[in-house]
């Protein structure tokens, strides 16, 4: 887990986007960012995926906690562009926080 209070971090609180979206990117993404091979997966040709993010009801393989409570990422410091995108408060958070019946943040946290 990322060492930020979660006071400080309400990410650290929620995981909602980190079950919410397909954590797409290119294929050679991984590999360069260090990425174990065992939490990715192959969606085509050229893109790869957070392992268990293409999925209905999705939820990424690093992802460890309670949605909503407290979570943590097990490859945060190697996580993919998609993941360091979304930020507090922003709208794919306000879409991820409301699939999971969470309040909403402000962008500002």
């Amino acid at each position: 887990m990322p060492s930020t209070p979660a006071s400080a971090n309400p990410c650290q609180a929620c995981g909602a986007c980190c079950a919410t979206f397909r954590v797409s990117f290119y294929w050679a993404d991984a590999e360069a960012r260090g990425l174990p091979p065992a939490l990715t997966e192959q969606v085509n040709p050229w893109l790869g995926c957070m392992a268990g993010t293409n999925r209905r009801a999705p939820r990424c393989a690093a992802l460890d906690g309670t949605i909503g409570s407290e979570v943590g990422c097990r490859v945060y410091e190697q996580r993919p562009d998609p993941c360091r995108e979304v930020q507090a408060g922003d709208s794919q958070c306000l879409k991820a926080r409301a699939r999971h019946g969470l309040p909403a943040l402000s962008a500002t946290g």
